[in-house]
């Protein structure tokens, strides 16, 4: 069974920082594309950053220059460095992995439950 497990998040004034894990675990073959997405209450749920296996990153102009993903494919783990937060960033932020795991064996796509990120003063 693959399970995605995101922490890091909670409350932080504007301008702060806070970083974002998220960890698949299971019986896994491989793993392809990682991400990030958001939802604000009240709102879609939007893109916020991915990363391939090989490193290409993509960042949501909403937080380039802000926010970066990086990965580390040895622990299967995708992380979301958030700098500057604005009161705008509050959400819940979800990861998410392509993967391909021992079973079934195909490529799917997998979440994590989600972790709060609040910006407030």
């Amino acid at each position: 069974q693959v399970q995605l497990v995101e922490s890091g998040g909670g409350l932080v004034q504007p301008g702060g920082s806070l970083r974002l894990s998220c960890g698949a675990s299971g019986s896994i073959f491989g793993i392809k594309g990682m991400g990030w997405y958001r939802q604000a209450p009240g709102q879609q749920r939007e893109l916020v950053a991915t990363i391939t296996s090989d490193g290409s990153t993509n960042v949501a102009d909403s937080v380039k220059g802000r926010f970066a993903i990086s990965r580390d494919n040895a622990k299967n783990t995708v992380y979301l460095q958030m700098n500057n937060l604005k009161p705008e960033d509050t959400a819940v932020y979800y990861c998410y992995g392509e993967i391909f795991p021992t079973y079934p064996r195909y490529w799917g796509q997998y979440w994590g439950q989600g972790t709060q990120v609040t910006v407030s003063s």
